[in-house]
């Protein structure tokens, strides 16, 4: 392997895999950046269209709304519009993705530095960064939310800064909202104990530092994009992590105006001093907890430099309500990621799937345990308690349900709820939760919250569901395709099955009754008639 052909792909071979996978969709008409190109992608995540009928969006024609021409492609869902897309990103199937995950944290492998790199084959800095049409202003960044957002805004990012004290880089992603030409105001979210940039930040304030350097990669190889968003423990160096999910280690080079080590196959990687005195208000901005965030300071960058490739394409996330991009990425890691904490490392075997909610609530909020029928009671509380406690962020409600449930049908989660427990004694409130990343002004670091945990799990065994059986569904489903009817987008449950409290007797009665034959049951129940028995007295023709 050569420093000119790694292994791993960047965004555009990427591209071309989504393309063969036919989950490309190539958009060649004039669209507005500012505002239509989010909305148009939007409707994909809010207008009924199933998850796996969901696309990358490649614009090669952008304007902006003053009717600017961009020389840049914009590309949006290409890392996660859904979980097919971000498979191929990771170069592995969906059920393997925990375990590659599990690989990379276990081994990471140290990047490769070069000395020439296609993220710097262009180089723009001193004055040409500086006027209208120059620095940011030349690229396509979209506005996420309009109507709403105050500013072109950089989602897709890997913000690299590095901790003054141990030299450990930290990628994030962390917005920036466009000021100038040659300004920007990023927000570093903070988490719990403060997100990494955030603390790389502090740290330089303490040592009385003016500045920060900062570099902002966009359009990184999806192994790279994909760790920047995750979470991973303070102090991981994520180029590493990126590493292990290569395989290999990821080549990077020296920014040109600062100090810090980027990757090398971005398409553009912007270059800049945070300010560590002064802060600059910034936004509104719609957030990926799904209200907008109105305006707040913010950290101002400096722009030093722009580098790109010469046929760089620009990387955007959608966000804001969910489900999105953001949300998904989290969602297709994190899954897995909980199924083996509960199954391996608390050893809770009855749990068969971990779901995070996703539409409307960020995928941080509501957790769905999937427990196998008859797991003692003392499981299923283990399992809401490991969910609840696994990351500070996620299981804020944590849900216990059988295999009958499908987690992906809010319906079918209220059903559970409403019939399969008791408040009494199937629910706890857990207090001194954090807050998270949330909607609300007050400073999330300060807020506390609780957890609240529901086994709705079955307590005996119940009829079957009142639905005709599989067979008869699909029969009329032939019918309906038949008579041209409005296509179906079938809605679990749509059939039942013989399972649960059901007698051998009563299934041959209903075949009897489905066959025309109902009078031969009449002819069976006249022979078992009573006396001296209330109505609705229960019977069971196995007594």
């Amino acid at each position: 392997m050569t420093d000119a052909t790694p292994g791993y792909a960047d965004l555009h071979e990427h591209l071309e895999s989504l393309k063969k996978a036919g989950l490309l969709l190539t958009i060649d008409r004039a669209i507005d950046k500012d505002a239509e190109l989010h909305p148009l992608v939007r409707w994909q995540f809010v207008g009924g269209i199933e998850e796996h009928e969901r696309r990358a969006f490649l614009f090669t024609r952008v304007v902006d709304g003053r009717g600017r021409d961009y020389k840049f492609p914009v590309v949006v869902g290409a890392f996660a519009g859904n979980a097919a897309i971000y498979s191929i990103g990771m170069r592995t199937p969906v059920e393997e993705i925990q375990a590659r995950w599990d690989r990379a944290l276990a081994n990471p492998i140290a990047p490769r530095i070069v000395e020439s790199a296609a993220c710097q084959e262009v180089v723009i800095t001193g004055d040409a960064l500086k006027g209208e049409g120059n620095g940011l202003d030349r690229l396509p960044i979209p506005i996420s939310t309009p109507g709403f957002d105050s500013a072109p805004t950089l989602t897709a990012t890997n913000v690299i800064t590095r901790d003054p004290e141990t030299g450990v880089q930290n990628h994030g992603t962390y917005r920036a909202g466009l000021k100038a030409p040659d300004r920007m105001v990023i927000r570093m979210a903070t988490r719990i104990g403060g997100a990494g940039g955030y603390r790389h930040y502090l740290k330089h304030q303490g040592r009385g530092d003016k500045v920060m350097p900062c570099a902002i990669a966009l359009g990184c190889p999806p192994c790279v994009a994909y760790v920047a968003p995750m979470k991973l423990p303070l102090d991981v160096d994520e180029i590493g992590v990126a590493g292990g999910l290569a395989g290999e280690p990821i080549r990077v080079v020296r920014g040109k105006t600062v100090d810090l080590l980027v990757p090398a196959e971005a398409e553009i990687v912007i270059e800049g001093l945070i300010d560590t005195e002064y802060l600059e208000p910034e936004g509104p901005f719609g957030e990926s907890h799904g209200h907008i965030a109105l305006e707040e300071f913010n950290m101002p960058m400096r722009v030093t430099a722009i580098t790109h490739r010469r046929n760089a394409i620009v990387a955007s996330y959608l966000s804001q309500v969910t489900p999105s991009e953001s949300s998904a990425i989290k969602r297709v890691s994190y899954e897995p990621m909980f199924l083996a904490h509960l199954r391996n490392t608390l050893g809770i075997r009855a749990v068969k799937r971990v779901k995070l909610h996703e539409r409307l609530t960020a995928i941080r909020r509501v957790i769905i345990v999937t427990m196998e029928k008859g797991a003692p009671r003392s499981e299923i509380w283990r399992a809401l308690y490991g969910a609840s406690s696994f990351k500070a962020d996620c299981g804020k409600i944590c849900i216990a349900v059988n295999e009958d449930i499908d987690p992906d049908n809010s319906d079918a989660i209220f059903w559970a709820l409403a019939f399969r427990m008791d408040p009494a004694t199937d629910l706890q409130v857990l207090p001194y939760r954090s807050a998270g990343h949330g909607p609300e002004r007050e400073h999330e670091s300060e807020r506390e919250d609780a957890t609240l945990l529901m086994d709705a799990t079955m307590k005996e065994e119940l009829p079957p569901l009142a639905l005709p059986k599989q067979e008869y569904m699909e029969r009329a489903k032939k019918i309906w395709e038949e008579l041209g009817l409005p296509k179906l987008r079938p809605q679990s449950p749509w059939c039942s099955a013989p399972t649960g409290d059901w007698l051998p007797q009563w299934e041959e009665a209903a075949k009897r009754a489905a066959q025309g034959r109902y009078l031969e049951n009449g002819e069976i129940s006249e022979k078992l008639r009573r006396k001296g028995v209330k109505p609705e007295t229960k019977f069971r023709p196995d007594e």
